[in-house]
């Protein structure tokens, strides 16, 4: 299962940033701030691909990753109330899963500790045993799927089911397998109460050339239980929505760190959720990018 990395007390939370030196993203003076506001839960905090190098100096394409990170865990840590959790859906580290990489990204996020549980998936620049050994006080591997990382949570709108697609590191394309496929058949017919959003690294593709390899078995899965509202994926550093002809919502989140196509956004997306359906907030890093505060309604899919 991806790790979860659970919301601090205040004093758990000043004795890791104290023995890690984690002060790249809030001050710490400012870590008062981050306790005792309101949490609001039905929204939701997405961050992706954030590529930080163990070296937080690191730059590429123009930017600095870490500090394009170390910027939106500021603007989350500063919101005037929290979400119910933070995904962040993968390539966590810039280009081969380094165990340094992960250092690295642990302190830059650690303020958000403080906010709200984190949720940590793979993405294609990543590296499974390196990143389940970056955080061995929060790993707790489970056999949920045999070497992936797939796991559910739930909250009082919907389901959430967050799936591996990492298959090998710094090789394009990922595969959800079938033993995964499987996995998430049972636990979507196990949960038919609610709308089920289904958060993955790699987009569908039928090609199999730059996303999903099996994306055709996963979009027949998903087509198959009409409670499947939305897919959310990453991997594309393109901010876009648009609706499958099944009527399930395709979105796919900014990257916080560079674009790989100039003038797109850069950012992190605030989700909040309602009964029939849900508003997508992009968060700009750059506050005059003209998509900057755009909020995008969805309505959920009939049956």
């Amino acid at each position: 299962m991806p790790i979860t990395l659970p919301q601090l007390s205040r004093r758990a939370f000043l004795k890791r940033a104290a023995l890690a030196g984690a002060a790249a993203a809030v001050a710490p003076h400012t870590y008062a701030g981050l306790f005792g506001k309101s949490r609001d839960k039905h929204t939701f905090a997405f961050f992706s691909d954030a590529h930080v190098a163990a070296d937080a100096k690191t730059n590429h394409g123009g930017v600095n990753m870490a500090d394009n990170l170390a910027a939106c865990a500021r603007e989350l840590a500063a919101w005037p109330v929290q979400p119910a959790a933070i995904i962040v859906n993968g390539d966590l580290a810039f280009a081969y899963g380094k165990p340094e990489d992960y250092g690295t990204f642990g302190e830059l996020i650690h303020p958000l500790r403080a906010i709200a549980p984190i949720h940590l998936s793979l993405g294609n620049h990543d590296h499974r045993k390196s990143f389940w050994e970056a955080f061995p006080a929060d790993a707790t591997p489970l056999a949920t799927v045999p070497d992936k990382q797939a796991t559910v949570f739930s909250s009082p709108r919907a389901n959430w089911f967050l799936l591996d697609s990492l298959d090998m590191t710094a090789v394009t394309p990922g595969d959800i397998g079938k033993a995964q496929l499987d996995w998430l058949s049972r636990e979507l017919e196990a949960r038919p109460g609610k709308p089920a959003l289904v958060v993955c690294h790699h987009p569908i593709d039928p090609t199999g050339l730059m996303g999903l390899r099996d994306s055709v078995a996963l979009m027949d899965l998903l087509m198959q239980h009409q409670h499947v509202k939305a897919f959310i994926f990453g991997h594309t550093h393109n901010w876009n929505i648009e609706e499958h002809p099944t009527g399930v919502h395709l979105i796919n989140l900014p990257q916080t760190a560079y674009p790989f196509q100039a003038g797109r956004p850069s950012g992190w997306v605030r989700a909040t959720l309602a009964a029939d359906g849900a508003e997508f907030e992009l968060r700009c890093l750059d506050k005059h990018h003209p998509e900057h505060a755009q909020k995008i309604g969805l309505k959920w899919r009939t049956a």
